[in-house]
């Protein structure tokens, strides 16, 4: 999402189907009015200094750490957490339509772009007709990996559905075909591939240099909207103004030095606030209602 991470997210990156909620690390289900918990798929190393510079501004931070990306949102709805970051707005927008909720951004953190990698191939030039390419099989990354590869040159998408699946694609116009894996796989496939577009998260936990994508979508182009990253919270609690704090400390220099340092470069910063974040994911959950 990164998705997420989202930007895990990160999306994000996967189904939104009930699941019984696991965490790495856990706290008790009730605040106890001087600690915020936040939500994460991530174990980045930024998380450290994050929680020292929130400290230092008189707040301590719980980071809770989720297996997958289906658990987070769960978690906030059922107020287990506080505040989650690890996904972005397509992923957000995606959850919140299937599941009823009205889960809020309130502070954006940076975009992530989402890249195809290969272990056999050095180049895009060199990926044969009729090469395989795995993607994120989840709707939300799912749509965005199709996306890279259109923009990659790699495929042909048959119309202008905002939500693509492999269903769409122009099978006949397309140098490639793809297979849906679960997000977690997709770096595990590249053994067995011609290339994966594989989320952030995934390339950490897998060693993989994110400097060394064939190709990456443009972070700065007018459809990386839908893919910003934000500290996401109940509607409820979109005005607390510890959490908007939370915003604020993420984008402290030593806080994105850390970032920069974990993502090698890669991560974008973004800055924009709660109300332009709301606009931003209203307009994708209507586009997911009117794609039903």
């Amino acid at each position: 999402m990164k998705f997420h991470r989202v930007l895990a997210i990160p999306v994000l990156v996967a189904a939104v189907a009930g699941l019984t909620l696991t965490a790495t690390a856990c706290s008790s289900n009730t605040s106890d009015g001087n600690t915020v918990r936040i939500g994460t798929t991530e174990t980045d190393p930024q998380w450290d200094v994050f929680k020292d510079e929130a400290k230092a501004q008189g707040i301590n931070v719980d980071i809770v750490h989720y297996s997958d990306y289906s658990q987070p949102n769960q978690a906030l709805s059922q107020k287990q957490i506080d505040v989650n970051l690890f996904q972005h707005l397509q992923f957000l927008g995606q959850y919140n339509v299937a599941n009823n909720q009205d889960l809020t951004p309130i502070g954006a953190t940076q975009i992530v772009p989402l890249g195809l990698y290969s272990k056999k191939h050095k180049a895009l030039a060199d990926i044969p007709q009729g090469g395989e390419i795995a993607v994120p099989n989840d709707p939300t990354n799912q749509a965005r990996a199709l996306f890279v590869l259109q923009a990659a040159g790699l495929l042909k998408l048959a119309d202008s559905n905002p939500q693509p699946t492999p269903a769409d694609i122009d099978k006949g116009a397309s140098k490639v075909k793809v297979t849906p894996v679960d997000a977690a796989q997709t770096a595990l496939s590249l053994a067995s591939v011609d290339g994966s577009v594989v989320n952030n998260t995934y390339l950490e936990r897998s060693g993989i240099d994110p400097n060394s994508a064939l190709y990456k979508d443009d972070p700065n182009s007018p459809g990386a909207a839908p893919y910003i990253n934000a500290f996401v919270t109940r509607a409820a609690d979109k005005s607390n103004p510890t959490y908007l704090k939370l915003v604020d400390i993420w984008h402290d220099p030593e806080v994105q030095k850390a970032v920069a340092e974990n993502s090698k470069g890669t991560a974008v910063e973004v800055t924009k606030n709660g109300p332009e974040l709301e606009q931003i994911l209203q307009r994708v959950q209507q586009t997911i209602r009117d794609t039903k």
